[in-house]
């Protein structure tokens, strides 16, 4: 099966055009009650760091993002899947509200698929450039 045909490909693409709206709920959907979200830094530098758990605590994270940045940039790369995972590397570019500092980096998302929908979540970025943007 092409790359690109595969469904939870499909499925990752619409929450990535979700994000881009805003559409959180729309995110949620695609999750299952009891989804494992975390951005995943070894120290958390930044608000929206951390794990979330279930779809009550998932909105958490993009609120934090959106009081925090602006997104400047947000472009996938390269998409693999296998039979149960999609990872992705994405372009990344923010804007830091209380600092006005810009930065651009490439991120990877792990996505792990249960009956059709994200049941796992774990983001990577390059939190050394995060934690310089935030810094005042």
């Amino acid at each position: 099966m092409e790359a690109m045909s595969d469904p939870k490909i499909k499925v990752i693409e619409g929450i990535y055009e979700a994000f881009g709206r805003g559409d959180v709920a729309a995110i949620l959907e695609q999750c299952t009650d009891d989804v494992d979200w975390a951005s995943v830094a070894d120290a958390p530098v930044a608000p929206w760091h951390g794990v979330h758990k279930g779809k009550a605590e998932v909105p958490l994270f993009f609120e934090e993002l959106a009081k925090t940045i602006d997104v400047t940039e947000f472009t996938q790369l390269s998409y693999a899947a296998n039979d149960t995972d999609v990872l992705v590397v994405s372009r990344f570019g923010m804007r830091v509200k209380s600092t006005g500092k810009s930065g651009v980096m490439d991120i990877h998302h792990w996505w792990r698929f249960r009956d059709g929908k994200v049941f796992l979540y774990r983001g990577t970025e390059d939190t050394a450039l995060t934690a310089e943007l935030l810094r005042p």
